[in-house]
């Protein structure tokens, strides 16, 4: 069965490779297609808690959604995650409300960036600077496959995860400094995060690398601010992502919000084609879906407008565009953030075809499912 799965996975996005540009699905509307797009936070235990996630869903085709076991406007623990099963009825509720497989994200790293918490009856996970110390690929992938099954058990389909920057700053406040990274050897971050999407692709589960083309070696943190890594970023923290492309297991890519003049000079790497469509799609080859970090987040609303932040990202190559909801919370920000696409296409900024090559990439992932 895994087998099957795995090379119709592999098929799937080695054809979407040689033709992203064709009309390979079958028709929708513009709406629909933008909808797609679109991951969106709530906040909520049921989904009678919240309104406007059944509309977001339902009205505006949102495709993915992320959960939370924190609320960070109002620091309570008072978000989407209690228990196990109120998570796995959550979920199977949110997907009843479309025809159309949801995205259903979370970050799930393992130690401090876990947000399903075993105080909460979930299963414990070790850090990924744990494992890549330990070194050993049996413990490794012995995490990974208990982090999969469980994953797959609640609902989920996408983790974020797992992080392949490399740890060439200790110091760095969210990397280094929270445990996140499997260390500063690009081999061995390979190694490690290879078997979790091996783990990940038994159980139907799309992980995420993170965070393009390297988040590693920041002094600074880019939920708070933007990142600026012209002097520290080495081109040693790309092979993670050339290794694993060459390799055999389906995976999708999260977009850094970091700052590196000697590859674009203009905009942080989320929003930058140079970035996201020169180096990831053109020179590594990946053809997957690509993730923005948090559209949210200080580094990209403190410096740039939403229309602004979200034309650049979408030329630049995002597929899906990440509200999470959790720095601010704007129970809007679909009907927002759709309106804004719809008119940057009316304008001409942003062309159909554009949204189109999105749409198709990220139902080929949803359609390897089945």
């Amino acid at each position: 069965m895994h087998a099957l799965f795995l090379a119709a996975t592999v098929a799937l996005f080695s054809t979407l490779a040689c033709s992203e540009s064709k009309d390979t699905i079958p028709p929708v509307t513009l709406d629909e297609q933008i909808g797609q797009m679109l991951m969106v936070g709530f906040k909520g235990f049921q989904v009678a808690d919240t309104s406007h996630i059944i509309r977001d869903i339902q009205e505006y085709h949102t495709g993915g959604i992320i959960l939370f076991d924190y609320d960070m406007p109002t620091r309570t623990p008072n978000r989407n995650i209690d228990s196990p099963e109120q998570v796995k009825q959550l979920i199977a509720d949110l997907q009843s409300l479309t025809d159309v497989p949801l995205f259903m994200a979370v970050d799930q790293e393992g130690g401090r960036v876990a947000r399903l918490k075993t105080e909460r009856g979930f299963v414990h996970h070790v850090s990924a600077d744990f494992l890549g110390a330990l070194n050993n690929p049996d413990s490794t992938r012995y995490y990974a496959a208990v982090m999969a099954e469980q994953l797959n058990e609640l609902g989920f389909n996408v983790n974020f995860a797992p992080v392949v920057d490399l740890n060439t700053n200790p110091e760095n406040p969210v990397i280094g400094q929270l445990d996140r990274s499997f260390g500063a050897d690009a081999y061995y971050v390979t190694l490690h995060s290879s078997i979790f999407l091996e783990e990940f692709t038994k159980q139907n589960i799309l992980g995420v690398l993170k965070h393009f083309p390297g988040h590693g070696s920041a002094w600074n943190d880019s939920h708070v601010g933007m990142a600026d890594v012209t002097d520290t970023w080495e081109e040693v923290e790309l092979l993670p992502y050339e290794n694993l492309a060459a390799g055999d297991f389906p995976f999708a890519v999260m977009t850094a919000h970091v700052f590196n003049e000697n590859l674009d000079a203009d905009v942080p790497a989320t929003l930058s084609k140079a970035v996201q469509t020169g180096l990831l799609r053109e020179e590594i080859g990946f053809n997957g879906v690509l993730f923005s970090d948090d559209m949210q987040m200080d580094a990209i609303r403190s410096y740039y407008g939403l229309e602004m932040a979200i034309e650049n990202a979408i030329l630049a190559g995002v597929d899906v565009l990440v509200f999470a909801n959790n720095s601010v919370y704007d129970p809007e920000i679909v009907p927002r953030v759709t309106g804004i696409i719809k008119d940057l296409i009316e304008e001409g900024a942003i062309s159909e075809e554009r949204i189109r090559e999105s749409y198709n990439r990220i139902m080929a992932a949803k359609n390897a499912w089945k």
